[in-house]
């Protein structure tokens, strides 16, 4: 069965010793585990402060998310122009985007031409699962493992691991059983797979899914979707870059780049300052229409500001989404299996899709709900529902993430007193400012959990980090550690303000309920962009307010 479904300067090299064994162990100031755009930027500039890092990356290669994710159809729903790096000019300069929204092999060319500009792969050994991450009291020094049996040792450990990384395949019976092929949509193999001739299952309907349906649809024999909750999904409406645009964008960067900074997700557009009740029906649906045929989130994070605090004002729109799924689906029974009615608008991520609804017109389409007929188990020949067993050459697995908080917690981390972190976060995440955790002092997390278009606050969120880290040097501290009380105050906080939107409300990755046993808790800071940035600033104005220095 061919399967997808697997998972500097000079160190110094220290004796053995602190629970090590008997290898030589690497010392670096700073170890920086991953390879995407956290993390390459991360290496970036704790190198440009003067320290020796290391990073430790899973994969063969740069990118991250860009790595691992080569299924077809996988590309980013943030503007190009506003998802490259904005840190370098010469790099804004030199680089030009193909698309408005950029596909899976651009993405990883860019962050590589990033890595080969910079000098960074040198910092950096590949294929190095990092499986331990132990604090040393006694030296105040972490140790680091990986399934290759490397041995690291450094005074900062930076966790850039991505926040969409620890694949969740669900435990079906007979997964192993299977004689054809079968993949997870987040371990596509390098080399292009041939739908032709195939009947093929796609398990999963989320936004990766609904990128990767209808490519499979124009290739395979047949077809078969089995969905569980439907979403709203929105049109992404991309196409190439011209000459002349590329220009522009490139003589304009410093405007807009200031200008995402001062929107509420980073995105190139604001809500509209109005609710939706203070516009009559007719207009509202001329704005609705308006709004649909422009590319990207607007739909999402351009509407009226209380379309995600207000249950009324949310569902005037989500019946207009369900009307335009509605048309655009010929079948009434299978427009209706499409249609989402048990949750609001934007409560789950919002995919964005190229003629994901028109795929369920074609005679080679079909479409099962494991709500109606659930998944019993996986088959020699297929996947046997409760209803019938269907035959497959290939299974396709989209079935998400353990999002947020699973890359850290399937990580053997263990801080002071060898407390271990996933005992700490067995009720989800326990963070000062989502960058460092009460019990683990010189540990951060550079991955942007502000609900915010990605790079715009990683960028933020290395940069903090860095300063935090130069700032703890230079003033002659050897640790920096949030206190429990300050800890307890920022996670009191992030629930006060996720409960103010409909995001807490909905089963969804955004809040872990898309993992059995996962605590329900709110994994992203609903607030703003802005107010994210301006709070991480006031606590480092305040030398680190909050936090314990030693």
């Amino acid at each position: 069965m061919a399967s997808s479904l697997e998972s500097t300067p000079a160190p110094g090299t220290l004796s053995p010793g602190s629970g090590t064994g008997t290898e030589s162990v690497e010392q670096f100031d700073a170890i920086v585990i991953g390879a995407g755009v956290a993390g390459l930027y991360q290496v970036y500039r704790l190198r440009e402060l003067g320290l020796s890092v290391r990073g430790l990356e899973d994969g063969a290669g740069v990118g991250g998310t860009w790595y691992w994710n080569r299924y077809p159809g996988c590309r980013f729903d943030s503007e190009s122009e506003t998802y490259g790096y904005s840190w370098s000019k010469e790099l804004l300069e030199e680089w030009n985007w193909k698309e408005h929204y950029s596909g899976q092999p651009e993405n990883e060319k860019y962050l590589n031409f990033v890595a080969d500009k910079f000098d960074l792969k040198k910092h950096y050994k590949f294929n190095s699962h990092v499986t331990s991450i132990v604090y040393d009291e006694r030296a105040n020094l972490w140790n680091v493992g990986t399934e290759n049996g490397q041995h690291l040792r450094a005074q900062f450990v930076v966790a850039a691991v991505g926040i969409l990384s620890a694949r969740y395949l669900p435990p079906f019976e007979g997964l192993d059983t299977f004689k054809g092929e079968s993949f997870h949509t987040s371990r596509w193999p390098a080399e292009k797979v041939d739908f032709t001739g195939k009947r093929v299952a796609v398990i999963g309907t989320g936004a990766t899914a609904v990128q990767l349906i209808p490519i499979v649809a124009q290739q395979c024999k047949h077809l078969t979707v089995f969905q569980r909750t439907p979403n709203y999904c929105a049109p992404l409406r991309n196409g190439l870059v011209s000459e002349e645009t590329q220009n522009r964008w490139k003589a304009n960067y410093p405007e807009l780049h200031k200008m995402i900074r001062q929107t509420p997700a980073a995105f190139p557009y604001d809500f509209d300052r109005r609710k939706v009740s203070d516009v009559d029906k007719e207009e509202r649906i001329k704005i609705y229409e308006e709004l649909w045929a422009q590319p990207g989130f607007k739909k999402w994070l351009g509407n009226f500001r209380d379309i995600m605090t207000d249950r009324a004002a949310n569902e005037d729109f989500a019946e207009f989404i369900r009307n335009k799924i509605r048309q655009r689906v010929k079948d009434p029974k299978v427009a209706e299996m499409l249609v989402p009615k048990d949750h609001p608008f934007g409560s789950k991520r919002v995919p964005l899709e190229t003629n994901y609804y028109e795929t369920y017109n074609r005679d080679n389409v079909q479409l099962v709900s494991v709500r109606e007929s659930p998944i019993e188990r996986i088959t020699p020949n297929g996947i046997k529902t409760s209803d019938r067993e269907y035959e497959f050459d290939v299974i396709i697995y989209a079935t998400g993430f353990d999002a947020i908080t699973g890359p850290l917690t399937r990580i053997d981390i263990r801080g002071e007193g060898g407390a271990p972190l996933v005992d700490h976060w067995a009720k989800g995440p326990r963070t000062l400012l989502g960058l460092q955790t009460a019990g683990f002092p010189n540990l951060f997390i550079a991955t942007n959990t502000a609900f915010c278009n990605y790079t715009v606050c990683a960028e933020a969120v290395v940069e903090w980090i860095s300063e935090a880290i130069r700032y703890v040097r230079a003033n002659n501290y050897s640790r920096i550690v949030p206190t429990p009380e300050s800890e307890q105050a920022w996670v009191d906080h992030v629930n006060e303000v996720g409960s103010q939107t409909l995001l807490s409300g909905t089963k969804s990755w955004f809040v872990g309920d898309n993992i059995p046993g996962k605590a329900h808790a709110i994994l992203l800071y609903a607030n703003t962009a802005p107010a994210y940035r301006a709070k991480i600033a006031e606590v480092a104005a305040k030398g680190y307010e909050g936090f314990q220095l030693n």
